[in-house]
């Protein structure tokens, strides 16, 4: 294996998997499979979309047949559009074409979209098969662990979907260089959100090391993906099933996933409507009587990162509301929302006013400045 690589492991007893964070790892995704038994016979499924099918597909398709596997390759157009249940289908026939049978596996190859969509197909396929990720986006650092799979309805980010537990994760770093920085920007906002959750000391690391994680500077970015990955699998192995603790993080995703369905998927990156939801979120704890500096704090740190924090002006507030109601975080005819106690805590709450919400998405319009 590639030198220097980091490994974290989300215990979930007998089903308890391996992230490997490192440099060149997609070379060895043939000796993983062997590693974990996965057996030659089975046909294999990589499921990549059409920006990364030409950077790495092909690498790891070579790996893996180095090693007696059979690969067949599926191609979605890239995007947020392709997380829909025509999608699924066009996938699961692809599977059923290539071979697939109960023992097979599904890899996914590229961001969050890919990993929700292919982790579906797997969850889904003869009520469900093996699912590798290999991540090659800074965002995917989140969507990649926990299981979570799943694709849209047009109402709602996510509603149709599963827990489907990859068999590990294969993160290289080498993948990250390619992004655009828009998306680099977009991603290391969910890797704030965990210092933001749980670890107070790694939000100012973030703060103090901005300029190297914007520059994909490697060391800074291996050490920020390993603390937010452990912060996720910490979590995860805690509650697997959201039953309770794992819902903190959520944090800024009940404003963010409005804004992302109100505003037609793709025209804000899923880390750019979170930034926005937890400065949302964060305003909300001074509604609760928390310190005012926690937004402020929030605010200047996506700033700082060059992430939105304002809603954009085309994106009505009745429109933003009524897209709440169809997220999974309502319950029971209450907004359920995450709410920052401090930089690096969270608590939730189920007991939200509407009108509370209202007023702090229509304060968050561009051009408004806090109320």
């Amino acid at each position: 294996m590639a030198g220097g690589t980091r490994v974290l492991t989300v215990e979930l007893g007998e089903r308890s998997y391996p992230i490997y964070i490192g440099s060149g790892l997609i070379e060895e995704t043939g000796k993983k499979f062997a590693e974990h038994g996965f057996p030659v016979k089975s046909p294999i499924l990589l499921i990549t979309d059409s920006a990364v099918e030409g950077l790495y597909a092909e690498r790891v398709e070579i790996s893996l047949r180095a090693l007696g596997y059979t690969v067949s390759r599926a191609v979605v157009p890239s995007g947020e559009s392709s997380k829909s249940l025509e999608m699924l289908d066009v996938l699961v026939e692809q599977a059923l074409k290539a071979g697939l049978d109960r023992k097979s596996t599904v890899i996914a190859l590229g961001g969050g979209v890919v990993g929700d969509l292919a982790g579906f197909v797997a969850a889904s396929y003869m009520r469900g098969v093996r699912f590798v990720q290999i991540p090659t986006t800074i965002l995917a650092h989140d969507s990649s662990v926990g299981g979570k799979v799943a694709v849209n309805h047009r109402l709602a980010k996510n509603i149709i979907g599963a827990f489907h537990q990859p068999e590990f994760v294969l993160y290289d770093l080498n993948t990250l260089a390619s992004l655009p920085a828009r998306e680099v920007k977009a991603g290391l906002s969910e890797v704030i959100k965990h210092g933001l959750i749980w670890n107070e000391d790694f939000v100012a690391w973030c703060d103090e090391n901005a300029e190297k994680l914007l520059g994909l500077e490697p060391d800074a970015l291996g050490y920020a993906l390993y603390e937010g990955c452990k912060v996720k699998s910490t979590v995860v192995s805690r509650d697997e099933r959201e039953n309770d603790l794992r819902a903190i993080l959520n944090l800024g995703h009940t404003i963010g996933h409005a804004l992302e369905a109100v505003a037609g998927y793709g025209q804000l990156l899923h880390g750019e409507a979170i930034a926005i939801g937890m400065v949302g979120a964060a305003r909300l704890a001074a509604k609760f009587g928390y310190s005012a500096d926690i937004a402020e704090t929030t605010e200047r740190i996506f700033r700082k990162f060059g992430l939105p924090v304002r809603i954009p002006d085309d994106c009505a507030t009745d429109e933003i509301m009524g897209a709440m109601l169809h997220d999974k975080k309502f319950a029971e005819g209450k907004m359920v929302f995450v709410v920052p106690t401090s930089i690096g805590s969270v608590e939730i709450r189920n007991d939200v006013p509407s009108a509370w919400v209202t007023e702090i998405v229509d304060g968050l319009r561009e051009g408004k400045s806090q109320s």
